[in-house]
């Protein structure tokens, strides 16, 4: 991000820290799901790997950190989305941006993870920052400066990533896509171009490739579109973060309508305010109510509530404890919509709130620490 904050070195804190206070949760509630956080490591890149309990707390996963297969920058990526599961729940797809690489990871019983063979391949670009999947059809932004492209794989019942003839769509060389998403039926891609303040859309066709909206790429209604998400109780409806307004406190959310053919269209109103500074990861609650943004530079959460048409109405912010949330990034809510997690990389932490309708509560517990050397990117619950 052009603040830096994405780039801040993480704080070492060991695994161990938050091993006895997971394990002394894990006696008292049980094991629901999990949540793997990819720490771009350099060299080695690792996947972190957490027990989640019914009451929200987590514990690292036995073995965990795992080692993904590829090669991690060592900083921060600005993006959302550097880690995906598929919709079957049998994999876990990673950029592996230190070596222009994705890798792909089954998911075992117990939530351990285990390379697939044959499922690191390279992204056919440079800096791989963020991963779309629906159902085997995969999509990745490369943000490398003169390779910056969009890309598309199908996956394979094995786990293994094939890649599709003619899907690449090259982008302009400072494009820096942040973030590349599906809509929830396929039929819709979009892509958020951070160094040129546009949003690309296309449709999707049978055979996986892409085409172009009429006037895409369209011009974002601020500086640096960041992250993204369609609501996922209407597919035609899309929600973009402007995280590099110049100033404090100027940050905005955009609603558009997206039209059969891909076209953009602000919906009345749009761009709101957000109060507060670079807002980039967003996540909408799974009944299409509520809308969170994560503000990187001021270390709040913003709380949204949307209309059936788009229209959003602020609820106001809630402050990341750690650090005062300075370097708070992506954020992703659990399977049951009752916790919302935070990938905290400045200190090297996960942060987990309760939710409440369109509120937040921060768990007393939280945060819960990373392996050491993660500087994470990209946050999945399941």
């Amino acid at each position: 991000m052009i603040l830096g904050l994405a780039a801040a070195a993480a704080v070492a804190v060991p695994a161990s820290a938050s091993a006895s206070t997971g394990a002394h949760r894990a006696d008292a509630s049980p094991v629901a799901g999990h949540v793997y956080v990819n720490d771009n490591t350099a060299g080695t890149n690792t996947i972190a790997a957490f027990e989640r309990h019914a009451d929200g707390t987590l514990t690292p996963e036995a073995g965990s950190p795992f080692p993904a297969g590829g090669a991690g920058t060592g900083a921060g990526l600005s993006s959302q989305g550097a880690i995906q599961i598929t919709p079957d729940g049998r994999f876990l797809l990673a950029v592996d941006a230190g070596s222009n690489q994705i890798s792909v990871l089954r998911i075992n019983f117990g939530g351990s993870l285990s390379p697939v063979p044959g499922g690191v391949i390279p992204s056919r670009g440079t800096l791989p920052d963020s991963i779309a999947v629906h159902g085997n059809l995969v999509y990745v932004a490369n943000s490398g400066n003169g390779e910056a492209n969009y890309t598309g794989f199908r996956l394979g019942l094995n786990g293994q990533l094939v890649p599709i003839p003619g899907s690449t769509v090259a982008l302009a060389a400072n494009a820096a896509p942040g973030d590349v998403l599906f809509n929830s039926t396929g039929t819709k891609l979009a892509g958020t171009e951070v160094g040129t303040s546009k949003i690309d859309s296309f449709t999707v066709g049978f055979n996986g490739r892409l085409t172009a909206a009429p006037g895409s790429p369209f011009p974002a209604q601020g500086l640096g579109p960041f992250g993204s998400e369609f609501r996922p109780t209407n597919p035609d409806q899309l929600f973009v973060s402007n995280a590099h307004n110049v100033g404090a406190d100027t940050g905005t959310i955009s609603a558009f309508t997206d039209a059969f053919d891909g076209t953009l269209t602000p919906v009345a109103g749009s761009p709101f305010a957000d109060q507060q500074t670079a807002p980039c990861w967003v996540e909408i609650t799974h009944d299409g109510r509520f809308l969170f943004t994560v503000n990187t530079g001021s270390g709040e959460i913003s709380r949204y509530q949307i209309a059936p048409h788009g229209t959003l109405t602020l609820l106001g912010s809630t402050p990341v404890s750690q650090t005062g949330g300075v370097g708070a990034v992506d954020a992703r809510l659990s399977p049951d919509g009752r916790f919302l997690y935070v990938d905290e990389s400045k200190s090297g932490k996960v942060g987990v709130f309760a939710v409440g309708g369109g509120n937040l509560t921060e768990l007393g517990t939280s945060p819960f620490a990373l392996p050491t050397g993660a500087t994470p990117a990209g946050i999945v619950v399941s």
